[in-house]
This record gives structure tokens, sequence and C-alpha cells, in this order.
């Protein structure tokens, strides 16, 4: 009887083995299907419904996804007392040392990102991207994942300019007063104008290049037809009004939206360069679940919605190589600039045609 008892023991000890193994497959379950929430800030076409859906699925937790269209709208919604109502935002690596400064985002764990191995090697070395990191040597701390990027290059109507704008002054050029789309936005629209002035440092406009910058961009508001937020609003005003040539802050993005709206465009870049955007998810201070807040970054770098970024919305992912990496050289990647306040407040008194901006000056 124990000879027998001593054979039935190793098949006793898988059983057990198994079923305390699927009691914990089941309790795991119970835990992910309270799942908790998670409050995500993102720019259009970041998280597209079957990502967001198959995030929830797998987590069991609820996402609370809200969509901004500007810097500004950006730090507003962020920069409030006690603190942030959001886990997790998407946001340029120029904008994001002053979110770490002001005590609004945590570091991330990398180690809790198993996807990051699947990005290209330039978006892996954090320390060589300037914004990611805070802290010299071993101390340093990742505050930014590097996520998706884009140029900001011209669209034209094929059938209204013959050939391909070779300059960003195409934008300022009166032939075509009433007849450009502009983004809103006073900081980008600032290194614009500085671009266009021939200025080395379009992100740090020292205070005797204000003036001239503020009555550039008073001379190309003559020129635009409606300013836009998001890419989907600048395609309805390219089309409604018949526009000859669009400033794309979402670069190709657009493009791609415009030619799925059946509209015969061009997308070049300017022989000055463009100006271009490296955004990253950070993870806010008042985050309610860390390890959730980490999955999400971790699903974002996964292979669905790497894919989608690029096929569906025309930006490029940092997981695989893109058109825009072709025109690498020719790009001024997003710096903070001296004084994103004092852009913004005079860029809404010149949108609005407040003849002050120019006395805001100094």
């Amino acid at each position: 009887m124990a000879v027998r008892s001593l054979q039935f023991a190793p098949v006793l000890s898988r059983l057990c083995i198994a079923w305390a193994s699927a009691l914990l497959l089941a309790l795991c379950c119970q835990v992910a299907a309270a799942g908790g929430s998670l409050r995500v800030l993102a720019w259009p076409g970041y998280v597209e419904p079957e990502v967001l859906r198959d995030f929830e699925k797998k987590t069991g937790a609820k996402v609370e996804l809200t969509i901004i269209d500007s810097d500004e709208a950006l730090w507003q919604k962020l920069n409030t007392k006690p603190g942030p109502a959001y886990d997790l935002f998407a946001v340029n690596t120029a904008e994001l040392q002053r979110y770490i400064a002001a005590g609004l985002v945590r570091p991330i764990d990398r180690r809790q990102i198993p996807n990051t191995r699947q990005q290209l090697p330039r978006f892996r070395e954090l320390s060589a991207i300037p914004g990611l990191l805070r802290g010299q040597g071993e101390r340093a701390q990742a505050y930014g994942i590097p996520f998706a990027y884009a140029e900001m290059g011209l669209i034209y109507d094929r059938h209204q300019l013959k050939q391909p704008p070779s300059s960003i002054k195409a934008l300022w050029d009166p032939q075509w007063r009433g007849k450009v789309i502009a983004y809103n936005g006073g900081s980008h629209n600032f290194s614009l104008a500085a671009l266009e002035m021939g200025s080395a440092t379009p992100f740090q406009l020292p205070a005797s290049q204000l003036p001239k910058a503020v009555d550039k961009l008073i001379e190309l508001r003559r020129n635009v037809l409606g300013f836009y937020g998001q890419p989907e609003e600048s395609v309805r005003l390219f089309q409604r009004h018949g526009a000859a040539l669009m400033y794309a802050n979402y670069g190709m993005q657009q493009f791609q939206l415009l030619k799925a709206a059946g509209a015969d465009v061009g997308y070049v870049i300017p022989r000055e360069g463009a100006l271009a955007w490296l955004d990253c998810w950070a993870i806010t201070s008042s985050v309610a679940d860390q390890p959730l807040a980490h999955a999400w970054i971790d699903h974002l770098l996964g292979q669905q919605a790497s894919a989608l970024l690029v096929s569906r919305q025309g930006l490029a992912s940092t997981t695989a190589e893109s058109a825009a990496s072709a025109s690498a050289a020719r790009l001024l990647w997003l710096e903070p600039v001296e004084d994103a306040a004092r852009r913004e407040a005079l860029w809404a008194r010149i949108r609005s045609g407040d003849r002050a901006a120019r006395v805001m000056s100094p």
C-alpha cells in the first residue's frame, strides 16, 4: 500500500499545482475585472478605438480618454491645484521639462515597459534625446518614453500651385491672401516666423527680434482664411474654402487625411527646413495606479498601436523607420522656447487683430 501511495504522489503533486495555478489565475482575473481606471490625455489619432478596447479587455481597466489640440491647452489641463486630474499624457520633448520643473510628472520605470526593446536604437538611448531625463549620470531618471514624431511641412493644392512651393515664404506670398490655413498655436508660430526671418535660434528669440516676429505673424494673418487645432478641422477648412496652402503642424497625418477625403494635394519640406516634434508618454505626479500607467505605455508601443499610428494616421512611430527619416537632416527638432506664456499672449492678440500686440513686444 505504501508503494502505491508513493507511485501516486507525483500525480497528486501535479494535480495540486495545477489546481493552485487555476485558482491563482481566477484570482488574477477577478483583480483584472476590478481593473481600476486610467485618465489619459492624448493628441488626435494617438489612440485608435480598437487599441483602447484591447487595453481595457486585457487589463479590465476603464480608460477615460481626452483629446487635446495645443501645447497650451495641455498645460492648462495639467497645471492645476492640488494636482493633475489625469494619470498619463502625451507631450513633446520640448515641453516636458517644464512639467518636470513644476512637479507635475513622476519618473518612469522602463523595466515595466518591455516593448521599449522594440524601439529603434536612437529612441532607446534616452540620454541622447534632450528633455527626457532629469539628473546626471547614474542618478538620471527618465520622465518620458518616445512614442511618435512628425515634421511640420507644407501642404499645397496641386490645381492652384502647379509647382511645389520651395520656400516657407510661400505662406506670406500676397498672391495667396485668403488662401492659407494656419495652426492656432503661439509657440510654434513664433518659431515659424523666426525660421522665415532666417534666425539661427528660432526657439530662443532675443528681445530685439520679437517685434519683427510679431510683425511677421501679423503679416501672415492677412493671408490666413482660417486657423485649426485638430487635423480633422484643418481638412474641413482646406476643402470647404478652397485653400491653396496649409502649414501642417501634424505633418503627414494631415496630408493623409486630405488624400483620403479626395483632395489633390502635395506635401513638401521647404528649403529652410521644417520644425519637427517628438512626442513621448509621461506619467503625472498624481497617478492613481502606477503599474497600470506603465502597462498603458507598453501597450501603445505594441505592434498593433504602432502599425495603426503609421498606416492610418500617417505619423512616424518610434518602432519602425518611416518616410520622415529621409528628411531628418532638414528637421529642426522643437526645443523649449524663451517664454511660452509671452508667445501665447502675443499670439492671442495677433489672431484677434489687436494692434496692441506690437505694444506688448519690447
